[in-house]
């Protein structure tokens, strides 16, 4: 059946560690990871729960496939309540931490209390003890990883951790594991340090086995594989240029959102895409990108492993910083360069390597800065407040920032509320770009209509893999769909939303749905899990979850007047592109949304809904 069959129960509180059988039922209704994870966290705690408070609880969780030979079978969960939105917060995290959870024996580990003093929990196989981590508070990351490692005497152990970042509630902290893979996004690593809960070390050597028909899994994996290596984007485009591959292709498209969404296309996107990572620089004749990396069972191999220039301003006395480290994936390059202006590159590596390091959101760090830019512009921040001249386009700017945000220093705290609060505190919360709470990835919804809607209904806040519109609207996958049309996007989204959720549930990276439908991953989930898993059965499972997450946030006080977006995408058209003159058409979609749904006016979930569901 491929679960382990059973979770551990971390009472921080009392610091006790105990076993439990998994909910079977709920395995079956929800599948695994995003989807389990979210459905034992809405019985377990109050909607309306303070996310940092000890009566909220955190989850880390794997899927049926996480460990076994799928392709990308590396990714694990981390739910909360998160403390950037107050919504559901489920952020996904590839590597090598999930894989090694399955192989110790667990499905998934849940975290209740608050520790009176700092903590780390220590897995070996069924052998689980919290440990003292007064010597690792205060470190980042990366030192954080190592101390660990050499405390254990074990290299291959797998660590998912917090920095300063987490340490220091920064709302938008994340939780990161193998020194640069995230679950990055609602600030589920600040909700880690309210508990005390330094890091996760896990060390699994049982491997996954309890295959309902491992003879058929293994022939249909492999099958399913092939598939992936033919496709030109999961075979091709990905292994050799990694996410940066978009950052022409949505500049020409007129949807790059440039200098806190004012423009469209930024014309310095040539300058921080993909190709100029390949191309040697002028100053050492040395290419930015070392070379591509794996996770855990992938074979796309996206990951970027990249080096700056050790004659920077960012790093030339900064030894520490001349390695190769985890490089700039599409969304973290847009945050850090196009949201600002930036069109450094060295630059945006250096406070993408920071974020890792610290533990921080690049999307949510980078678009506040965005706002704090367009602020200082606007003469409501001045020099004296925020330590720097902060014009669009400065990249000793946005390094100051990076770094101050990172140890909690001077107005570096004010933008680890993120930018909502931000700019509401200034008394300009309509230069926010976001959706309950959670900014915009790198793509605008005037240019692109399906992702408008998409992040505006996302349940975590605005996000592009809650429903990657992008696949069809910009790629044609899998139907070519006009980016400037509204009619049909509703339904789009709906399919897009429902078959995402299934895709995490089983544990596997999103990505493969460049070249796989649900129907890829059924036969795979079947040979795991059992026939009951039909094709229906999945798409079932995806829409239930999606509708499970929709209700714990209606409960936690979330009504249809969140489903929006920013004044500035439906009111001021785009400047530029083949979008020039329009605004995102929400107000059309959202009502025939509603409808395919199945809930009333007001957002809620029908009643025929919820017994359709088994809600």
């Amino acid at each position: 059946m491929s679960w382990a069959g059973k979770l551990l129960r971390v009472n921080l509180t009392t610091g006790t560690v105990s076993a439990e059988p998994l909910r079977m039922d709920w395995a079956r209704a929800y599948l695994g990871s995003r989807g389990l994870a979210t459905k034992y966290l809405v019985e377990e705690i109050d909607a309306k729960v303070d996310p940092l408070s000890p009566d909220n609880k955190i989850i880390w969780s794997t899927g049926p496939l996480t460990g076994t030979m799928a392709s990308t079978g590396g990714r694990y969960t981390v739910v909360t309540k998160g403390p950037l939105t107050g919504a559901i917060a489920c952020s996904n995290s590839g590597g090598y931490w999930g894989a090694e959870l399955k192989m110790a024996g667990w499905d998934m580990v849940i975290f209740e209390g608050r520790s009176p003093k700092p903590v780390y929990l220590s897995i070996e196989n069924d052998q689980a003890v919290l440990k003292d981590a007064a010597h690792l508070w205060g470190k980042t990351v990366w030192d954080t990883e190592a101390a660990i490692k050499t405390a254990h005497q074990d290299p291959l152990a797998r660590v998912s951790s917090i920095g300063g970042a987490g340490e220091n509630q920064v709302l938008f902290a994340a939780v990161v594991n193998d020194l640069h893979r995230a679950a990055g996004r609602s600030g589920v690593g600040a909700v880690m340090g309210s508990k005390n809960l330094k890091a996760v070390v896990v060390r699994g050597t049982l491997g996954v086995g309890n295959l309902s028909n491992p003879k058929e899994f293994m022939k249909v994996v492999a099958e399913k594989k092939k598939i992936l290596h033919e496709n030109a984007v999961t075979g091709q485009g990905l292994p050799t240029y990694g996410t940066q591959v978009l950052m022409s292709v949505i500049n020409e498209v007129g949807a790059l959102p440039t200098r806190n969404h004012r423009d469209v296309q930024f014309e310095g996107a040539g300058q921080i895409g993909a190709e100029a990572m390949a191309t040697p620089r002028a100053t050492d004749g040395k290419k930015p990108l070392v070379t591509n990396q794996a996770c855990f069972g992938c074979t796309i191999a996206c990951g970027r492993i990249q080096k700056i220039d050790q004659g920077h301003f960012t790093v030339e006395n900064k030894p520490q910083y001349w390695g190769a480290s985890g490089g700039l994936e599409y969304e973290a390059a847009w945050a850090l360069g196009a949201a600002n202006g930036v069109n450094d590159l060295d630059t945006l590596q250096y406070a993408n390597v920071l974020c890792n390091e610290h533990g921080m959101d690049p999307i949510t760090f980078g678009a506040t800065i965005g706002a704090v830019m367009e602020l200082y512009e606007m003469g409501v921040l001045t020099k004296e407040q925020i330590g720097i001249d902060a014009k669009f386009g400065s990249a000793q700017a946005l390094a100051y920032f990076a770094e101050i945000t990172a140890k909690g220093e001077g107005f570096g705290k004010e933008i680890g509320l993120g930018s909502k609060r931000l700019t509401a505190k200034y008394g300009h919360p309509d230069l926010s770009m976001s959706v309950k709470g959670q900014e915009f990835p790198a793509y605008d919804g005037r240019g692109i209509q399906g992702i408008g809607l998409a992040y505006a209904t996302s349940n975590r806040g605005a996000c592009h893999l809650r429903g990657y519109t992008i696949a069809s609207e910009v790629l044609g996958i899998p139907v070519k769909t006009d980016p400037l049309e509204s009619n049909g996007k509703p339904e789009l989204v709906k399919a897009f939303q429902d078959a995402t959720a299934a895709f995490d549930a089983a544990g596997i990276c999103i990505f493969t749905s460049f070249a796989w439908g649900l129907a890829d991953v059924q036969p795979q989930v079947a040979a795991a899990c059992g026939d009951e898993f039909t094709l229906d059965n999945l798409n079932t499972i995806g829409e239930r979850i999606w509708n499970m997450e929709r209700d714990f946030n209606n409960r936690a006080g979330f009504t249809s007047k969140d489903d929006s977006l920013p004044k500035r995408l439906l009111t001021e058209p785009a400047k530029t592109g083949p979008a020039k003159g329009m605004v995102s058409k929400l107000g059309e979609m959202l009502p025939v949304y509603y409808d395919i749904r199945g809930w009333d006016a007001d957002g809620q979930l029908k009643p025929e809904t919820r017994s359709r569901l088994g809600l």
